[in-house]
């Protein structure tokens, strides 16, 4: 079913879905990932990738980041490879939070009447899970989740958003910490932003050609009030 936009939408707005990464872009769990991702792979025996490498792949569908982060384990011992990743990360996701002004900046975007959405690596599972850890239960008009639709960099999970709210890929923007997102955002015809504070380098940016890469949450805060 189609979600009408509300009728009286500011016409300034450049923006009528804005689409967020939430590991890296939202949620203050890069290093916690990076470290799961590596005691995984130690713990089935295979070769344990560099911080750079295991951070490289956040962002990705779950079974997709582990083989890609640990090549040399064999496909069928993938199942074992994300059963010790999601005891690692189980482990520690408490200790995750928001980054500090995640939730101001949120909330000025909710009165300014943009749909907000995630568009994540994480599962179902993971992702209303950790909505309701902290606390944006009806923050967000709607999400996609890599389990659900298709991995990163395919855009899929942009694509259902945008036909769900009937919304333009031009009025749509994807704001992302890696080049995954940056790139689902091109496949599917969608401006971006990028944000410098997560895993990946903002120099491998540059050829995706964001609109912006913001190094802070309170740059990227500033960035939507005025540009989006």
């Amino acid at each position: 079913m189609l979600h009408p936009l509300p009728p009286d939408k500011p016409t300034s707005r450049q923006f009528d879905l804005i689409a967020f990464d939430w590991d890296g872009t939202l949620f203050d769990s890069t290093a916690i990932i990076t470290r799961c991702i590596q005691n995984a792979v130690r713990d089935v025996g295979g070769v344990v990738p560099s911080d750079k490498d295991a951070a490289y792949v956040i962002g990705m569908g779950l079974m997709q980041a582990l083989a890609h982060a640990a090549p040399d384990v064999p496909a069928d011992r993938y199942p074992e490879l994300g059963a010790r990743y999601r005891h690692h990360y189980i482990a520690h996701q408490n200790d995750i939070s928001l980054f500090a002004g995640v939730l101001t900046m949120l909330s000025d975007l909710k009165s300014r009447q943009h749909l907000l959405t995630v568009a994540t690596g994480k599962s179902r599972h993971g992702l209303d899970e950790a909505l309701q850890a902290v606390e944006l239960k009806g923050m967000f008009d709607g999400s996609r989740t890599a389990d659900e639709t298709a991995g990163k960099p395919h855009p899929r999970m942009l694509q259902e958003l945008m036909r769900e709210f009937d919304v333009d890929p031009a009025r749509t923007l994807m704001i992302g910490d890696t080049t995954h997102d940056l790139q689902m955002a091109l496949n599917a015809g969608c401006p971006s932003v990028g944000v410098s504070y997560g895993a990946h380098e903002p120099d491998a940016f540059i050829a995706l050609n964001p609109r912006y890469v913001a190094h802070s949450v309170r740059e990227l805060h500033d960035w939507l009030l005025e540009n989006a």
